[in-house]
């Protein structure tokens, strides 16, 4: 059964490797030498993107979720070039 507004467990399950791998790629970026924050920094850093995949782990709409790993791969792409992401979205 598939639903137009909601994720289906099959629908979140397709999801869940691409989740893991930007929660990873984006955990192993934020240690890249290219950025230039301190060890304290880093630590904030890690558990800012622990938090937004805890509270994202509980979204339940189809966009929200699309949305949401955009997002992450937009700021994994912007780490990888050694800069640190904003959290304003620009249209």
């Amino acid at each position: 059964m598939t639903s137009l507004l909601w994720l289906t467990a099959e629908e979140a399950a397709k999801n869940r490797g691409k989740v893991l791998y930007l929660y990873r790629q984006l955990l192993r970026s934020v240690n890249s030498p290219k950025l230039q924050l301190s060890y304290a920094s880093r630590l904030a850093k890690k558990a800012e993107i622990k938090t937004i995949f805890l509270f994202g782990s509980e979204e339940v709409s189809k966009h929200n979720v699309a949305d949401l790993i955009r997002t992450g791969e937009y700021a994994l792409s912007q780490l990888k070039q050694g800069k640190i992401p904003n959290n304003t979205t620009q249209y």
